[in-house]
């Protein structure tokens, strides 16, 4: 039988191998790993919105349709049916139209704000990081 080698001590002896401080790239990890978590709810969010107002349209143009196939007296109010279900229609497009423009706009806003506040965090990181090295710089220099 082959079996897949575990590459994990071979990694871990290659980063032992390098000098320096990792932690910078843990938190570089620790911070894209939250970002993504963040990005994603907010996508999922939407998805479950966007799915719950699909099959809310879906379920009440079926629940319509039931009209259209009653048998009528008159031919003239086969018509006014079809007049009516086509009103109801173009009425309950749009209020749903809107509600998915609303989830737009929010998903929007959400996004941005997440996107300044990784650019804030990121700044304040390199910021200090930036602090640091020159501390370390002016030590050395001494």
């Amino acid at each position: 039988m082959t079996k897949t080698q575990d590459f994990t001590k071979t990694f871990t002896d290659m980063m032992d191998a390098f000098p320096g401080d990792m932690t910078a790239m843990n938190d570089m990890f620790r911070n894209t790993a939250q970002f993504s978590e963040k990005m994603s709810k907010i996508a999922l969010t939407a998805a479950e919105q966007s799915a719950e107002i699909s099959n809310k349209w879906t379920k009440d143009t079926l629940s319509k349709m039931s009209e259209v196939t009653k048998a009528q007296e008159e031919p003239a109010d086969y018509s006014k049916v079809a007049t009516d279900i086509a009103s109801s229609s173009v009425e309950t497009a749009s209020e749903n139209m809107a509600a998915f423009a609303e989830i737009a706009k929010r998903v929007q806003m959400e996004t941005i704000e997440l996107m300044l506040a990784a650019g804030k965090d990121a700044t304040e990181e390199v910021t200090a990081t930036a602090q640091k090295t020159t501390r370390a710089a002016t030590k050395k220099a001494s």
